[in-house]
């Protein structure tokens, strides 16, 4: 038995997940993702289970791995680079891994919000380079953090924001009152209300046609002069030179992201240089608690489902999963 397993992260953390893997006692086949398409056409076609992070598993690629492929245990929660609907198609289970970041993801939204409010870069830049520079910065005791997503990770960006005593507003189709009331949490009707009132935006909704290009020049242009927007969840959701103008201009007073529209990104990037941003490379939910539940549920999702037994958790649960010999 072949398995492929691309995710860098689970490859570079030691842990349990490694063990777990290696009783199996299959061949595991190694790369470092994410692939593009390209690559990961290089690589299927002979294997039976395929642990992956963010590879452009499209059509083609499913094309071509069937109908030796059996499994697809994703690593974490995002699927937007999956071809879902071929997945079902093919009889392909998707398997993913919810329930095992969001600590992580909610602790690194406010690294960046910090970083940007504290002028973090500019200070440490200044001291590390022999100098004594200093820039006033803001409190966020009293400021109203918009969130746009309330799961998971939103729901614990909205606990430590009430314990730094922000006013928390969020806005989801599928609200938890009883979550809300709990922690005093205001509930945005609309987006164009949440975009009105929030001094900082913190997204943490998935990559659907509806939320792509959401943050743009019309939705800034609803938003408070100066708003900081911070972005853990796919890069997306904003739309680049959009936002670069708005950066430029200071509508947007900071962007603070983990991700961006291309990973990795060109050297030339225009968010890259701009001193209002504060980007790291995809690692909100890179920590070693956090690994070590995902590729361990990743890890448990393929062995179950590769001998016919019903995973921890599955995209398309109509597909059957049967055991393979």
């Amino acid at each position: 038995m072949k398995i492929l397993l691309t995710t860098t992260s689970f490859q570079d953390t030691p842990g349990a997940h490694h063990d777990l893997l290696k009783q199996t006692g299959w061949e595991i086949i190694t790369a470092r993702g994410p692939l593009n398409e390209a690559d990961t056409l290089a690589l299927v076609g002979e294997v039976d289970g395929y642990i992956c992070g963010d590879d452009a598993i499209t059509r083609k690629v499913l094309e071509k791995a069937r109908p030796k492929l059996k499994v697809l245990s994703k690593y974490g929660i995002g699927v937007d680079k999956i071809d879902v609907k071929s997945c079902t198609e093919f009889g392909i289970p998707l398997l993913f891994t919810p329930g095992v970041n969001h600590t992580t993801v909610a602790e690194h939204t406010f690294l960046l919000l910090l970083s940007l409010e504290k002028n973090l870069l500019y200070h440490t830049d200044s001291t590390r380079s022999g100098g004594w520079k200093r820039k006033t910065g803001h409190e966020l005791l009293d400021k109203t953090i918009g969130i746009v997503g309330l799961g998971r990770i939103g729901k614990e960006v909205a606990i430590r924001a009430k314990a730094f005593g922000m006013k928390v507003i969020g806005f989801d189709v599928y609200w938890d009152e009883k979550f809300a009331n709990e922690h005093g949490v205001k509930r945005a009707a609309t987006l164009d209300e949440i975009f009105a009132a929030s001094d900082y935006l913190s997204l943490h909704t998935n990559l659907t046609p509806e939320t792509r290009d959401m943050i743009n020049t019309k939705s800034i242009a609803k938003m408070k002069k100066g708003v900081v927007i911070l972005n853990c969840a796919r890069g997306e959701i904003v739309h680049t030179s959009d936002m670069v103008e708005a950066l430029k201009s200071g509508q947007v007073g900071g962007y603070g992201t983990d991700v961006l529209d291309q990973e990795p990104p060109p050297a030339d990037h225009p968010l890259l240089k701009l001193p209002n941003v504060v980007c790291t490379p995809h690692v909100a939910s890179r920590t070693y608690e956090s690994v070590v539940r995902q590729a361990t549920c990743a890890v448990k999702n393929l062995i179950l489902a590769m001998n016919g037994e019903k995973p921890i958790a599955q995209v398309n649960p109509e597909v059957p999963v049967k055991k393979v010999s």
